[in-house]
């Protein structure tokens, strides 16, 4: 089973994504991820996309796609995988249907967050991490004791560049004006379900997982 998890930035895919691996037994490939691991290592791939995602723009798809592809050719992809904030553009969208295609494999559902303006500016400028171990907080939905140190090991809580509020809407005008038309292309080829991305977390993975059942 192959899915990916459309929505804008802060619509939970990532949360539902990490959910449903655990569930069906699948990575969770998120390119989100792989990027911040190279901007943190500082290498030649992080260093250019680092000035992208500073100011909230999308990473070119030359820097991005080929990390894709060679990652869904590991072997815990055999069995399935989710792509949790990829494809971004048309052409990624392109890529990988061609990339899965001489692999012999398609994928199988497109499930499409949907969460409205104001409710993603809350959420994503709420965001706080810990410098130290990583650890991720909510001023909102789940603050740390003491709002400017980590609960678990005492280290500096920063909010990230990319978590600012200028930075939140130049990064959705980028998903109006790039990410958005995924939603067509993919239900022109019939794999797209949409959902309300408001609601408890629960409410909305069985929302996620009876759209996979095609229900």
């Amino acid at each position: 089973m192959n899915l990916i998890l459309l929505g804008p930035p802060g619509a939970g895919k990532g949360s539902q994504a990490k959910s449903l691996a655990i569930r069906y037994g699948i990575p969770q490939v998120s390119t989100g991820d792989i990027l911040r691991a190279a901007v943190r290592d500082k290498t030649g791939l992080g260093v250019k996309a680092k000035s992208y995602m500073d100011r909230g723009a999308l990473v070119p798809d030359n820097l991005v796609v080929e990390i894709v592809a060679e990652r869904l050719k590991k072997d815990d992809c055999e069995s399935g995988f989710i792509l949790d904030g990829f494809p971004r553009t048309i052409m990624q969208a392109e890529a990988v249907g061609a990339m899965l295609g001489a692999l012999g494999k398609k994928i199988d559902r497109v499930i499409n967050l949907e969460v409205a303006h104001k409710e993603i500016v809350k959420r994503l400028s709420g965001r706080r991490v810990c410098r130290n171990c990583g650890e991720g907080y909510h001023i909102i939905f789940n603050p740390p004791v003491d709002d400017k140190k980590c609960d678990k090991c005492k280290g500096e809580l920063y909010q990230r560049d990319d978590d600012k509020e200028d930075t939140i809407e130049a990064r959705l005008k980028v998903y109006e004006e790039q990410t958005a038309p995924l939603v067509d292309f993919y239900k022109k080829k019939g794999s797209l379900v949409t959902i309300d991305g408001i609601g408890g977390f629960q409410e909305i993975t069985e929302k996620i997982v009876n759209a996979v059942k095609g229900k």
